[in-house]
């Protein structure tokens, strides 16, 4: 399986039957969208920075809630979640997915904006990759994520939604600095152009944070 960092909170997973797609973006957010297709299109939200449908071609399916799904294999797990602290009071809510996919477990956080629930983690037995966002102001910051993370204890942790000198109409967001320090990781993360895993044994034990250079 190969997984793409396409920029902000989209990525690209290409796993053996199936590809898809997560939170396509509009490109006024600074970052170029490639020329993007899949089997299928999942979006956290209806926000223009994750959900410009319109980017991916060729998808069978679109999934844009809560639910459970099963397309060429692959088994998504739909949980909705706040994008905001206050329960929904502020920007209502968003998505989450679990994915199992070639017999490995990812986690797309979306916009999440808050801890997750005991309900919540009971409902996730494991997670080998996880998607998370770090810049806060929209979402969880680089501490609650790192709150988040010692929660789900994942194999690998792929950051997103951060400030970069590309985004625009985002100043306020944290950048992966912040991140890094709270995960103290400051020298000793992984940098790859993607992440590919094929067996058991290329999910590390203790968690790994994983940085992967944008494709915009």
């Amino acid at each position: 399986m190969e997984i793409t960092y396409i920029g902000h909170s989209c990525f690209k997973i290409k796993g053996k039957e199936i590809s898809i797609v997560i939170d396509p973006y509009d490109s006024k957010i600074g970052y170029k969208l490639p020329k993007l297709e899949a089997d299928l299109l999942l979006t956290t939200h209806d926000h223009f920075d994750h959900h410009n449908i319109a980017g991916v071609s060729g998808y069978k399916l679109l999934i844009d809630g809560p639910g459970e799904y099963e397309v060429n294999g692959a088994f998504i797990y739909g949980i909705s979640t706040y994008h905001d602290d206050k329960k929904g009071g502020e920007r209502g809510t968003q998505t989450m997915y679990l994915i199992d996919i070639d017999g490995f477990t990812l986690m797309h956080l979306g916009d999440l904006g808050h801890e997750l629930s005991t309900d919540t983690l009971e409902k996730v037995a494991k997670v080998d990759v996880l998607m998370i966002p770090i810049g806060g102001v929209f979402t969880i910051n680089a501490e609650k994520a790192a709150q988040v993370i010692s929660s789900l204890e994942p194999g690998i942790v792929l950051p997103m939604h951060y400030k970069t000198d590309d985004l625009v109409g985002f100043d306020d967001l944290q950048g992966i600095d912040k991140f890094m320090d709270e995960m103290g990781v400051e020298n000793n993360v992984k940098k790859e152009e993607k992440l590919k895993i094929s067996s058991a044994s290329d999910v590390p034990e203790d968690t790994e944070v994983v940085i992967l250079k944008p494709a915009h």
